[in-house]
């Protein structure tokens, strides 16, 4: 209950200072806001950003769901692939997903909404499907632990440079970067280490030269200079107002990021990068010019201190159900 009332308190603060993000909808092409429209997408927990089928967005339930990704269209909202994944144990609680320079689609079975109960956690990797269509893939399994002991997570993210996977824990007083090796591999445990601090956290995205990182929490985010594999100057981004804020990722040019949240057909919502696109750097550390905030100005604000009031009684109450629902 504790962290429900920390994150109330947070919306509040939020909606009463009026800090609410500029959001870009002028058009219905490609990666733009959209509505998930697949009636089996309820819990969509993360967002990749497809890099050979413009407009796609890979998903994926929460919790118990099942082996599966969904590919969905932007332009339309509705589902051009299920990927059935083989190979693998029984998901437990998949909460993050993301695409490698490899080409490959990283899945972060990682969630332990007991906190700390389980001694490892799982990392599933298939090649991202160069045909839209249903398909059974094989996908590889990776055991996953922490240098300092057992933790709850949900965002995973490979940098898109160097192909190192990188965990944010979450924590209500606050939560850790994780590093994982150079190289993942099977047949033991790959050990991530701490690198970092970071704040409450429920998905995160390199930009797309890696010299940026982006972490969401279910009111706010922050972005993040990155470099060398460590965090460094950080500053708040601008983010949509949504029902229980599950995901981020950047566009594949970079030009905007897109904030997802579970629910049945639940709106991935478009929020402008200021600085405009960011092409993939061929340094190993990152550090691109562009800030990565959000515009953000006081004459293109959408909502009120009534609206915001009534959203938040609306958001605490979904998440006391979600929280009901998991045990």
């Amino acid at each position: 209950m504790r962290s429900l009332l920390t994150v109330s308190a947070a919306a509040a603060l939020l909606f009463l200072t009026g800090a609410v993000p500029a959001v870009a909808d002028d058009g219905d092409g490609a990666d733009r806001t959209f509505t998930i429209e697949d009636p089996r997408i309820t819990e969509s927990s993360g967002l990749a950003a497809s890099r050979i089928h413009p407009g796609v967005y890979w998903t994926h339930n929460d919790s118990d769901d099942g082996p599966y990704v969904y590919a969905v269209d932007s332009r339309t909202g509705k589902t051009v692939a299920t990927i059935t994944m083989k190979g693998i144990g029984e998901p437990r609680d998949v909460e993050a997903i993301s695409l490698g320079p490899d080409g490959n689609l990283y899945v972060g079975d990682i969630g332990d909404n007991l906190d700390g109960t389980w001694d490892h956690v799982w990392i599933y990797r298939f090649p991202e499907p160069k045909r839209l269509a249903d398909a059974t893939v094989r996908a590889t399994q990776f055991d996953v632990t922490y240098a300092d002991g057992a933790r709850n997570a949900e965002a995973l993210m490979v940098h898109p440079v160097t192909g190192r996977v990188y965990i944010a824990s979450k924590n209500e007083d606050g939560g850790g970067l994780y590093e994982g090796p150079r190289k993942l591999t099977t047949g033991g445990n790959n050990v991530f280490r701490r690198v970092g601090e970071v704040p409450w956290v429920t998905d995160g995205a390199f930009s797309p030269d890696g010299g940026n990182l982006v972490l969401r929490s279910y009111f706010s985010a922050r972005g993040y200079a990155f470099e060398d594999g460590r965090l460094g100057e950080d500053r708040a981004v601008s983010v949509p107002l949504q029902g229980q804020s599950e995901s981020v990722t950047y566009t594949a040019d970079g030009s905007a990021m897109m904030f997802g949240s579970e629910g049945e057909r639940s709106e991935v919502v478009r929020v402008e990068v200021e600085g405009g696109s960011r092409t993939p750097s061929t340094g190993g550390g990152g550090g691109g010019t562009s800030s990565g905030d959000s515009e953000d100005d006081g004459d293109s604000r959408n909502g009120t201190v009534t609206g915001g009031a009534v959203a938040v009684v609306v958001i605490v109450l979904a998440l006391l159900a979600a929280k009901r629902r998991r045990g």
